[in-house]
């Protein structure tokens, strides 16, 4: 277990919001030397407190500029019905984001497709084909106003 300091906190919160900061930029913003960044930049990355590095890309950058959320319920959680799905889901581009839920749904996907005929594509004839799923109830995204902790351009708190 790694023990999270305040430095740490800090290190955690700035990559968050841009994580192609140096260890120089950091050591400028919280206060430590460049190589105290860098050790405990990767202790944290080997204690997988911090899991990877990537780019946020525009909808329109990679295509999927519909967003869509589908409850899905399983027909019954054993644990083949749950592996057939887990391994459907792992193998399914579309599905950007899979969360085992309480309430209603046992999962929630968050999915990414070019447009209606890609969604019920992926809803027709991916998800609701798979032999596990008994329900699925899906929504569309009207608007994106906040992911991965940011306000997204052009979005604003009125409305």
């Amino acid at each position: 277990m790694y023990n999270i300091d305040d430095f740490d906190l800090k290190i955690l919160t700035l990559l968050q919001s841009n994580g192609r900061l140096t260890n120089q930029e950091l050591s400028e913003l919280i206060g430590l030397s460049a190589s105290q960044c860098s050790r405990r930049r990767i202790a944290l990355e080997q204690a997988q407190l911090i899991l990877g590095y990537h780019a946020r890309l525009a909808p329109d950058a990679a295509g999927q500029e519909m967003l869509g959320l589908i409850e899905v319920r399983l027909l019954n959680h054993t644990p083949e019905c749950v592996a057939s799905f887990h391994q459907m889901v792992s193998g399914v581009d579309a599905i950007i984001d899979a969360y085992k839920t309480t309430g209603d749904a046992d999962y929630l996907l968050k999915v990414a497709v070019a447009d209606l005929p890609g969604l019920n594509h992926l809803i027709s004839g991916i998800l609701a084909q798979n032999k596990s799923v008994a329900h699925l109830k899906t929504s569309v995204v009207l608007n994106r106003l906040k992911e991965n902790g940011l306000l997204m351009p052009g979005s604003s708190a009125l409305p």
